[in-house]
């Protein structure tokens, strides 16, 4: 065992009256150390209910003869960070989670690990930390919150900022908002649409990391507590078979991965995260793949924000398994790769049914035969950038417009509600990016106010920053190079042309190439936002949204 290096042996005497202090036996030390990196917290409403679901763990962990140690892991509610400089700590928790994790599991030498997340960076943050330190190790969320109701009609946090957008236009009043404040958020569990905490939990479980309905069960469900069980359970079977990260998080089951992304209709984060992951076990991921994919997978599920169903639907539906079984009829997922479960992602769709048809589309009746997600390149976008075309309307696929340039996110707010945005426009977000930011924030407010003010179906959002998973509408995000290292969207000037074509892959701005060299050699890089503490390390250390934003130690000249 990994943990005799701290339990055994006359030189490990100093180390085992530690152990003692803490009240553990010499039965338990006899015993596999199994960490359980739990997230609980009390400001983030996914993760509020962890505690019960690290019991559970525990429980299951000991019921299976290990001994089950927590140690914590960090989060941020990212619906709480939105607007402010509290959404530059939200990307760049990622690595932090990854960090600690890993220091914690290698310093204490455990033997497996059961990872307990809920939420948007800590999902990935923990996958990358599990493929680090390649210890028999699963994954068992927190789950997804129920949908609010407001008016007879499910809504979610995505409807709650849009209120505020509605509020801003005149057309809603306070009271109104009032009753989508006290109503959209129902209970514990991550937000309850295809964001990103679910669309990461989802793919943890393509991923073959979680047991089947580690994504989609909500989180009030007591369901729910016996999978954490079970996951505490068979981390010792894990163990018993030395079956790790490393055997299950391959290239082929990242590729799997974005599969489902592109039927789900996954967050554009995962564009970030998929990238980062891959980066862990060694794999050079483009975001190019993401067309690749999209061009032959059809995308089955229109989950909000793109329409009007949500996780606990798609749990009922059958769930994860229920999309992968839909798309192995085509054949379109490797099914030898090996999960959680110690079967193949091929046993356990096996037999899978989808419940309901108008949740789940079958294969041969999609929303789109093409993909959830795509990646736009052009002038303005030379290494790439995202959208959720699953989230796009029709009238928006393609689009022309003028250019509203705008050097930070509050600027770009502050126009929208002022009624500065008209239809037609293309609103141009630039110095948000990894580096920029510095931390890439989200742009749920402009999209939300965008869609509040009655602009969703004529206005387009280009950035090198980010957008929530409940983002909808041409909002497209990830702009590389971004515009604090040089890229092309720090050259767009007020009024230029942009060209929006998502159907071609084409982001494009109508300026000639001689005036954007003219333009490029006079510019000059803006002062950092932020010279001292974590960000500005991070932000020396990043790199471009199209790598998924990983950290990398700075080149000497």
């Amino acid at each position: 065992m990994r943990s005799d290096t701290v339990t055994k042996g006359v030189q490990q005497a100093p180390h085992r009256s530690l152990f003692h202090a803490l009240g553990y036996t010499a039965e338990e030390l006899e015993r596999p150390l199994v960490g359980i990196v739990s997230s609980y917290n009390e400001i983030v409403p996914g993760h509020m209910n962890l505690d019960k679901i690290t019991e559970a763990v525990k429980r299951g962990v000991s019921m299976a003869g290990g001994t089950p140690i927590m140690v914590p892991a960090i989060a941020v509610c990212d619906g709480i960070a939105m607007g402010h400089i509290g959404m530059k700590y939200s990307l760049v928790t990622r690595d932090l989670i990854a960090d600690s994790t890993e220091a914690l599991a290698l310093a204490h030498q455990f033997d497996a690990l059961v990872m307990i997340p809920n939420c948007d960076k800590n999902v990935p943050g923990l996958l990358m930390a599990a493929a680090r330190i390649n210890v028999p190790t699963i994954f068992v969320s927190g789950g997804p919150m129920l949908a609010g109701r407001v008016k007879g009609q499910k809504r979610s946090l995505s409807s709650m900022f849009e209120a505020v957008g509605s509020y801003a236009a005149g057309t809603m009043s306070e009271e109104e908002v009032c009753e989508f404040e006290k109503n959209v958020c129902p209970t514990c569990g991550s937000c309850s649409g295809m964001y990103t905490a679910n669309s990461m939990n989802c793919l943890t479980e393509v991923l073959g990391m979680g047991l089947p309905g580690n994504g989609t069960i909500p989180a009030v469900y007591s369901e729910r507590i016996r999978l954490a069980k079970h996951a505490g359970m068979q981390v010792m079977e894990l163990y018993r078979q030395n079956l790790r990260p490393s055997d299950i998080m391959t290239e082929k089951a990242i590729l799997n991965a974005l599969t489902v992304d592109m039927a789900l209709g996954c967050s554009t984060n995962s564009m970030l995260h998929l990238p980062a992951i891959a980066h862990e076990i060694g794999m050079d991921f483009e975001i190019d793949f993401a067309n690749g994919i999209s061009e032959k997978t059809p995308n089955l599920c229109h989950l909000a924000p793109a329409g009007p169903t949500y996780m606990e639907d798609l749990n009922e539906a059958g769930g994860v398994s229920a999309v992968m079984h839909e798309l192995n009829k085509k054949n379109l997922l490797h099914t030898d790769c090996m999960t959680v479960t110690g079967k193949t992602v091929g046993e356990n769709i096996a037999g899978c049914v989808n419940k309901d048809p108008e949740v789940i589309r079958p294969i041969d009746h999609p929303y789109s035969e093409t993909g959830g997600l795509a990646v736009l390149k052009g002038n303005l976008a030379p290494d790439g950038s995202v959208v959720k075309r699953s989230a796009v309307v029709e009238e928006m696929l393609v689009h022309e417009g003028p250019a509203r340039v705008f050097e930070c996110e509050e600027d770009a707010i502050e126009a929208i509600k002022g009624g500065k945005i008209h239809s037609g426009d293309v609103v141009v977000i630039r110095y948000e990016g990894p580096k920029g930011g510095p931390g890439m924030r989200e742009m749920l407010n402009p999209t939300s106010a965008i869609a509040g003010m009655g602009l969703g179906s004529s206005v387009a959002l280009i950035t090198d920053g980010r957008f929530s998973g409940a983002s909808r509408g041409a909002s497209i995000g990830h702009v590389s190079p971004e515009a604090a290292v040089g890229g092309p969207i720090a050259l767009v000037e007020e009024g230029d042309r942009i060209r929006i074509n998502i159907p071609e892959l084409k982001l494009e701005m109508d300026v000639p190439e001689e005036e954007l060299e003219r333009r490029k050699a006079k510019w000059q890089p803006k002062a950092p936002n932020v010279t001292t503490g974590y960000l500005a390390r991070y932000a020396s250390m990043v790199t471009s949204g199209n790598r998924g934003a990983i950290l990398e130690i700075p080149k000497k000249n």
